[in-house]
């Protein structure tokens, strides 16, 4: 079966299993973690493989805001209970820090700092020994400011300790008969808001309903970024065509605008993680 990434074919990758096996070294050495689980490929893997190697010894847990959709919830609820994991939603109140609200290029490490800080608190209520979450080898070519948070509050990086990429990890879950495989990539619904626009609840909402009507239109991997009343959607390469045909176009712009967006835009480029990161680098 062919792994694709984004719509993109992924090259065979060399012997994932042997990282498998270092990872299930990595997570025995560990002796008992707290997984920051959203759901996503990543985290789903990495709790999986801590549920097989430590049993009741770790725990997954899922941060609640109102940056986390009810589609995202039901996603990790699915697999959490699919996998037989140990695991727990607990709330995150990020929207009370103005330094998140206002949504500067750090955004990101104020929302780590509050998820971290609870978890870390977690930790030392439940006596385990280290807080994990699936930060792999791929991401650091991004802009991440949440890795600093990560490492303030010295949480552990299992797969990218492994070196493990993403294409590795599906290809890992696909053996192992993991939904999540395949799972289109996530995020918060907050980095769907360009940096300088604060971040507001209800924006969030318009966004989430926005991003569930594309799916209801059956596309998967998308994104609706919102520039205050312009919609910018971002879809797959591969979903892309089946947007442009005339008669889907109208369909979408329709449904956006009953949502509450004035404009709406299908950007050519198509769905890119981290595409609100371009206007960093020209500055």
């Amino acid at each position: 079966m062919e792994i694709r990434e984004n719509g993109n074919p992924i090259a065979e990758q060399n012997n994932p299993g042997e990282k498998q096996e270092r990872l299930h070294a990595r997570l025995a050495q560990l002796g008992s973690v707290v997984v920051a689980f959203s759901g996503g490929a990543d985290s789903a893997f990495l709790a999986w493989m801590a549920h097989q190697t430590l049993g009741e010894r770790a725990i997954s847990i899922t941060a609640l805001s109102p940056s986390f959709s009810a589609y995202d919830r039901l996603q990790a609820e699915t697999f959490a209970r699919n996998a037989n994991l140990r695991h727990e939603f607990i709330e995150t109140h990020e929207f009370e820090n103005p330094l998140y609200v206002v949504n500067q290029a750090d955004r990101c490490y104020h929302c780590k700092t509050e998820l971290f800080g609870v978890l870390a608190k977690v930790r030392a209520a439940r006596e385990f020994e280290a807080v994990t979450y699936g930060v792999n080898a791929d991401d650091l070519k991004d802009f991440r400011p949440g890795h600093r948070a990560a490492s303030e509050f010295g949480v552990k990086a299992p797969l990218l300790d492994v070196g493990l990429t993403k294409a590795e990890i599906r290809e890992l879950s696909r053996r192992a008969g993991l939904e999540t495989w395949d799972r289109p990539a996530s995020a918060c619904l907050s980095s769907r808001v360009p940096y300088g626009i604060p971040v507001t609840v209800e924006t969030l909402s318009r966004i989430e309903r926005a991003e569930n009507a594309m799916r209801e239109f059956g596309f998967r991997q998308i994104r609706v970024r919102s520039h205050g009343d312009l919609a910018r959607i971002e879809i797959a390469p591969d979903e892309l065509p089946r947007a442009l045909q005339a008669e889907m176009a109208q369909a979408i712009a329709g449904r956006i605008r009953e949502i509450g967006f004035t404009y709406v835009t299908l950007d050519l480029q198509g769905y890119r993680q981290g595409s609100l990161n371009a206007a960093l680098k020209k500055k």
